[in-house]
């Protein structure tokens, strides 16, 4: 998002303040230094963190109902329930998911199932706008494509035709780019360090969540042997605590690490105190025909945790939210052809007395729109609750952080 509208930078400048274009990421800023791989990329390009915004600065909600803002939705075309007000809001959609939103004539939509959303970011500007282009944002396009797409490898299955032409693009429009290999083992370094970081903090590194009907859950990739995952002391209360603390009732961890040819090795757990969440979720992702994952059941150390090599590594996280979509649907679907429905109250405390005795709740926070899983969380419009007090950020202050970064490029050598 903020590279997509940094590449306005030109337009910018003749617009009038009221209508700022402001790349927002959809995390608190206190969560950003879990994505070691950006800040990485940030440090590498010479781009200050200060320059950003997080949604826990902007109230999107107050400047909906002051008819100020539009939204461009990027790496995702869907708002979950909890921003279903911002709807009329949505302008453009860019995006490489499956498509789950309603067609409209006043909103365009660019989705296509590349490797990378920053792709067709950059296909955006070098058919619309190429001109936009300095070395500072192709090197922060380009090492969101090389990451993405596991260092362009066919074997990751992550990689497509386009990626390739769009990186191979970069790379010859500014041949001092970092090259391609070097960038990719630096970004995951830095991804993959997790030194000192508690289970929660490495569930939420990179989480993405789904919910339907009294199934709320969450999807996190591990960078780490999942051997080593379950070795962590006090790991399953911590799984516990987590779902608690962030009202989940189950929890998919993905593991992803590499061996000596730097191929992937994925590996997955599926952890719920409630047998039934955890054998239904178990048996959708074993016998998935589509993205089907071969999983071969491996020996857990905890009752609560069914663990799994995944032998088809082709199929990543993203697949694997796919097939846990099409679960959640069909469950539902078999919920309410048995009439098994029950009213669902969001405001029910009874949940207070279980977490002194460190149980996990099985029916907290419930999303009450289940028609689609919440978006990821890097994505613009996450639900996000503004609970942390007032925006810290007035309007003034907004301009003032773009127009920061419009000056940073300005002095900026071009093709440097």
């Amino acid at each position: 998002m903020e590279a997509y509208l940094r590449s306005c930078r030109d337009v910018l400048k003749s617009l009038d303040c009221k209508k700022m274009p402001v790349p927002v990421l959809n995390i608190p800023r206190a969560e950003f230094p879990l994505r070691s791989d950006c800040t990485f990329l940030l440090r590498e390009t010479g781009l200050s963190q200060d320059c950003l915004l997080f949604r826990d600065e902007v109230d999107l909600h107050g400047l909906h109902k002051n008819k100020q803002l539009m939204l461009t939705l990027v790496d995702h075309n869907i708002l979950p329930s909890a921003d279903s007000e911002l709807e009329d809001a949505v302008v453009e959609v860019i995006d490489h998911h499956l498509l789950q939103r309603p067609t409209s004539p006043s909103c365009p939509v660019t989705v296509e199932p590349v490797g990378s959303c920053a792709t067709l970011v950059t296909e955006r500007i070098a058919q619309k706008a190429p001109e936009v282009l300095d070395q500072q944002v192709a090197q922060l396009l380009y090492g969101a494509i090389i990451q993405d797409c596991i260092n362009m490898a066919p074997e990751a299955g992550q990689v497509t035709p386009k990626d390739s032409q769009y990186a191979v693009f970069l790379e010859k429009r500014f041949p001092k780019l970092p090259q391609r290999g070097a960038l990719f083992q630096s970004l995951q370094n830095a991804k993959f360090d997790v030194s000192g970081l508690s289970t929660e903090q490495m569930l939420l590194k990179d989480m993405k969540a789904a919910s339907g009907g009294d199934l709320k859950l969450a999807v996190s990739v591990i960078y780490m042997t999942l051997e080593a995952f379950l070795q962590r002391r006090g790991l399953q209360q911590d799984l516990c605590e987590f779902c608690h603390n962030h009202s989940y009732n189950l929890v998919v961890a993905m593991t992803i690490s590499f061996n000596d040819n730097k191929e992937p090795f994925r590996q997955l757990a599926v952890y719920s105190s409630s047998t039934v969440y955890r054998e239904e979720m178990s048996k959708a992702l074993e016998k998935a025909k589509n993205n089907s994952l071969d999983l071969k059941p491996m020996s857990s150390p905890y009752p609560d945790v069914k663990a799994f090599i995944q032998g088809n590594t082709l199929v990543s996280r993203k697949k694997v939210i796919s097939i846990i979509t099409d679960f959640l649907k069909e469950r539902e679907k078999k919920a309410y052809q048995s009439g098994n429905i029950e009213d669902l109250d969001l405001d029910d405390d009874s949940n207070q007395d279980q977490s002194e005795s460190q149980q996990c709740p099985e029916d907290a926070g419930i999303e009450d729109d289940t028609q689609f899983p919440p978006t990821p969380m890097n994505s613009l419009v996450e639900g996000c609750p503004l609970d942390n007090g007032l925006p810290k950020i007035s309007p003034e202050v907004l301009v003032e952080k773009v127009s920061k970064i419009a000056s940073m490029e300005d002095t900026s050598p071009e093709g440097q």
